[in-house]
């Protein structure tokens, strides 16, 4: 008889917990985040957000940069997302000249890099992480033909690269059009178009991926691939017989960023996710994926990527990126579109 009561109350217990349990995923909210992070980060960044904040619970509607920003802007007169959560920060510049983004200051958001924090006066983005355009060269073609290893962009225009190398479409790929916007700021407009008229007689093709450059100079399809530096390093650490080069110029760049939708339904749960996104423990987890993050106390470079890569980031302009990226791109299809990867 006592070991019938035993179990009874122990079954009881159970019962009352699991009601519990239910109940309190019952009482979560549920916060809709667009965003462009990789499909492998999604489960990732949603665990780690949920332990921080537990009665959030995230729900993802990922697509491509492009698409997440055409998607939002056509849903702006009745938006269906609380939060954007990991969206190129040039996007989110587009979205707070609309007034679509809350203003909201995240707490320890002032311990961030300068860079990654929202400069424009009323406070409604905060980035994360930040990539870069690098120039893979591959030593052993490049011996080929005795093309030197280019220590400024102007270098990718000698004679002996015709041909050989590869960049990301800009329409296509984010790498592509920080590169094309740091090229334009870095020389001004009319000499960047110049510039850019020279290199498309030395490009072979523009891909419709940022990876893929730097993946087809490792391979020596390529002498040389403009393309996204976490790549170059992981396949240089692989043994690829490549150089990762950063010219004296300096280096294209964007930050991936979070923001809150103006008239969400969810307005203080999304602020506790903000707070998080600020986190130094948040910009540990970045650090698994990108070498530069919102943190200063963060180092997260991976082995064989460049030590000087932060040093070597352009002074962007993103206001100026997100107001001219449609000119841009209309100008640049326009000139160089014959050489595009099909797709």
């Amino acid at each position: 008889m006592k070991k019938q009561v035993l179990a009874g109350l122990a079954i009881g217990a159970s019962l009352l917990a699991a009601g519990m349990t239910g109940a309190f995923a019952q009482a979560r909210v549920k916060l809709t985040a667009y965003t462009a992070l990789e499909v492998d980060q999604l489960p990732v960044f949603k665990a780690a957000i949920e332990k921080a904040v537990p009665d959030v619970e995230i729900v993802w509607v990922r697509d491509s940069t492009g698409v997440i920003t055409a998607r939002f802007l056509a849903e702006k007169d009745n938006p269906r997302a609380d939060l954007m959560l990991g969206l190129a920060a040039t996007s989110l510049l587009l979205f707070e000249k609309d007034g679509l983004l809350l203003d909201y200051r995240p707490k320890g958001v002032d311990a961030l890099k300068p860079a990654f924090r929202d400069a424009n006066g009323a406070y409604t983005w905060t980035g994360m992480d930040a990539y870069l355009a690098v120039a893979c060269y591959n030593v052993p073609e490049a011996k080929k033909v005795n093309a030197p290893l280019p220590a400024s962009w102007d270098d990718l225009l000698r004679p002996e690269f015709k041909g050989h190398i590869v960049m990301p479409h800009p329409a296509s790929s984010g790498t592509g059009y920080l590169m094309v916007a740091a090229w334009l700021q870095i020389m001004g407009e009319a000499k960047g178009w110049s510039y850019m008229d020279k290199l498309h007689e030395n490009i072979a093709v523009y891909t419709h991926s940022g990876s893929a450059p730097c993946s087809q100079a490792a391979k020596g399809e390529r002498m040389v691939g403009i393309g996204y530096d976490m790549r170059g390093a992981s396949e240089k650490s692989k043994g690829a017989p490549i150089e990762i080069v950063l010219p004296k110029e300096g280096a294209g760049w964007e930050m991936e960023a979070t923001a809150i939708v103006k008239g969400s339904k969810n307005v203080e749960a999304a602020k506790k996710v903000a707070d998080w996104v600020a986190s130094k423990e948040a910009s540990e987890l970045y650090g698994k994926y990108y070498a530069i993050v919102a943190h200063p106390e963060i180092k997260s470079a991976p082995p064989n990527y460049p030590t000087d890569a932060e040093a070597k980031m352009v002074k962007n302009d993103f206001n100026w990126m997100a107001e001219n990226r449609e000119r841009i791109l209309k100008e640049w299809i326009k000139r160089y579109e014959s050489k595009a990867q099909p797709k």
